[in-house]
């Protein structure tokens, strides 16, 4: 059975395949999916469900959610604390439609099995308000319907209890000044059972100036109202309550946002927080739920993923230790159509640059790149790090963004495109281009080199030859033409750099911004002219002979009127120019002629006291590169030197 290339075994979502996604609707936003302005991945229950992987984390804290809706225990108040990107809003979504649904609860993927296993017999619908920390400012009132509001209590009020609900916060709304925990266990207990959704909460509080009071109130009544809130909804058997705060004092935008957090925190801290971090496989589905359609061939998956496993093993030592354990087989069936190793090296080594985020970023990266692999007809099995098409602007931009300034030349002329080093090579030689090998080593180095340039990280820099033929090789190829052609892009890219003896397995290899000294000396030999070569020849022969006791003088590159006419025996070093060769022995003889026939204007009379060496043809072009090499090395060394 022949195995079928990922386009053919899995299709993209529309708004992937047409390229109509937008980078909004990456982001999920609360309040424009409670305001029926979301696209329906995210404002539709249903549609959500199916495109939303339960990760171990979401699948405890929706449990919960159920169990406390249902009144029978559950936390009353759940703080989730990731890092940027690392899918609070997302989980808070999922509460909202659980909560808030229009349809059955069967309708949602994933939540009757998950009930099931919980022993949640349903799940009432309830009442959810959102508080969304940059939906309002702090000193503008904005209007549900007729009604000014001013707080966030006030807020809260009226979406869970409408003008009843308001009323009961009005005062405290108008004067900007915390309702009290009895007030609020009122409140929540007319409306449940409730949801309350806080977001972005370091954003709104951060806006406030100690010492100055604003329509919303104070820094410190706005405290009291969050720690007020918790107290309420421990009273309260079905009422849920919701936060979501930055993980580190990076994320929360300057010292007024960090006092913000901190005090958050404070106000938290008595909560246990019931968030799990996103593990490697469950990223992978995330992602492959939000990218592609249902699987439309399993099996032909399962063949592909298992003729991968199959030539790593035939590969052994030369792809890493992991792939010769049989639960690879699981991760590449879990991941597929994107091997796993474009995931590891997005969620180890881009998420470590601040602002990519852990979901968002790689979404939007791989929504672009899938889009272009498919409207370029790309036929690999998977979408392997050597797959990823640099030379296209959008993708390209998408990780270029996050490295700064100077990478666009570097992929320009080393890594992808129709005028970079590597096309050329594979123009040049078919057993390249055939594969690609030299852009997809290219591109494997770089997606796993580059963040190294930006970030501070500990630890070795740059990809070994093992990981660097993971992310090329596929089924019924051999790994040596993709070490060949790493070999061959150390030697000539100008911005490649290795850690050592490119013969190493251990030699790590990297891109960076700035040439690599190969590069520098290789741009250097070009500046010494032919004259100058010729003398360091000279200086090189004449140390070389210096010992030579045998001869009573030797003579490198002297003209015949300058070789004394005597009964010495004398050693002649012709110069480059009077070569010799088995095809071309005329040069030579004409040197040796002139010697032995002249001294100067006279004719020589001992001619028979010279013995001649003469430079091998062949031999001379390496010679000569040999010597510019070393003019080059030296020159580096010497600036070097008087730098330090």
């Amino acid at each position: 059975m022949s195995m079928k290339p990922w386009r053919e075994v899995i299709v993209p979502h529309p708004d992937v395949l047409n390229g109509t996604f937008q980078q909004s609707e990456f982001a999920a936003d609360l309040t424009a999916v409670r305001t029926g302005r979301a696209t329906p991945e995210y404002g539709d229950a249903k549609s959500f469900y199916e495109r939303t992987f339960i990760t171990e984390g979401m699948g405890k804290l929706l449990t919960q959610v159920a169990q406390r809706l249902n009144g029978k225990g559950g936390e009353p108040v759940i703080q989730l604390q990731t890092s940027f990107g690392g899918g609070k809003t997302h989980t808070m979504l999922a509460v909202y439609h659980l909560a808030n649904r229009q349809c059955a609860l069967g309708d949602l993927a994933g939540i009757p099995a998950l009930l099931d296993h919980a022993g949640v017999m349903d799940v009432p619908t309830a009442k959810a308000a959102v508080l969304d920390g940059t939906a309002h400012a702090p000193g503008q009132a904005w209007k549900q319907g007729k009604q000014a509001i001013r707080t966030l209590w006030g807020e809260m009020a009226w979406q869970l209890g409408g003008t009843e609900g308001f009323a009961l916060v009005k005062e405290a709304d108008a004067s900007g000044t915390s309702p009290g925990k009895d007030v609020l266990c009122t409140l929540l207990t007319q409306c449940a059972p409730c949801v309350v959704l806080l977001d972005e909460l370091v954003v709104y509080i951060r806006q406030f100036v100690e010492s100055q009071a604003l329509s919303g109130g104070t820094y410190d009544s706005n405290l009291s109202f969050i720690q007020s809130l918790t107290e309420a909804a421990k009273l309260v058997p079905n009422a849920v309550v919701l936060a979501s705060l930055p993980e580190s004092n990076s994320q929360a935008g300057g010292p007024r946002g960090v006092a913000a957090l901190q005090s958050l925190e404070a106000v938290f801290n008595r909560v246990q927080a019931l968030w799990k971090t996103v593990a490697p496989e469950e990223a992978f589905e995330i992602v492959r739920r939000r990218l592609f359609e249902s699987i439309r061939d399993a099996k032909a998956r399962d063949l592909v993923c298992r003729a991968f496993a199959d030539a790593y093993v035939a590969e052994g030592a030369k792809v890493p230790q992991e792939t010769q354990e049989a639960r690879y087989f699981d991760r590449m069936v879990q991941s597929y159509p994107i091997h796993p190793e474009v995931f590891t090296q997005l969620y180890e080594e881009w998420t470590t640059i601040d602002g990519f985020q852990r979901t968002r970023g790689v979404l939007k990266l791989m929504a672009k790149v899938i889009f272009r692999l498919w409207q370029d007809n790309n036929k690999d099995l998977m979408i392997l790090p050597g797959s990823l098409p640099l030379y296209d602007g959008s993708a390209r931009n998408e990780l270029v963004y996050y490295l700064g300034p100077g990478w666009d030349p570097v992929i320009d002329r080393d890594i992808d495109g129709e005028r970079a080093e590597t096309t050329v090579l594979e123009t040049k030689e078919t057993r390249f281009g055939s594969v690609q090998a030299a852009r997809r080593v290219a591109r494997t180095v770089f997606l796993g080199s580059a963040p190294s340039s930006v970030t501070t990280r500990p630890g070795i820099r740059g990809l070994d030859r093992a990981r660097v033929l993971l992310g090329c090789l596929q089924p019924g190829q051999t790994s040596s033409l993709y070490s060949d052609a790493l070999n061959r892009l150390a030697d000539q890219l100008h911005y490649l750099n290795s850690s050592g003896d490119k013969a190493q397995e251990a030699t790590r290899y990297w891109f960076d911004t700035r040439a690599n000294l190969r590069r520098e000396m290789e741009e250097r030999k070009k500046r010494f002219e032919d004259g100058v070569v010729r003398g360091r020849m000279a200086d090189i022969l004449k140390r070389l002979t210096s010992n030579a006791a045998f001869f009573d003088g030797t003579h490198i590159f002297t003209p015949h009127s300058d070789v004394p006419d005597d009964s010495a025996l004398r050693l002649i070093v012709l110069p480059p120019e009077q070569f010799f060769s088995r095809e071309e022995s005329r040069a030579a003889f004409e040197g040796v002629l002139e010697h032995v026939r002249s001294h100067g204007t006279t004719p020589r009379y001992r001619g028979n006291r010279l013995l001649f060496l003469a430079p091998d043809h062949g031999a001379l072009t390496r010679l000569r590169d040999c010597i510019r090499v070393s003019l080059a090395w030296n020159s580096i060394i010497e600036e070097w030197r008087q730098i330090d």
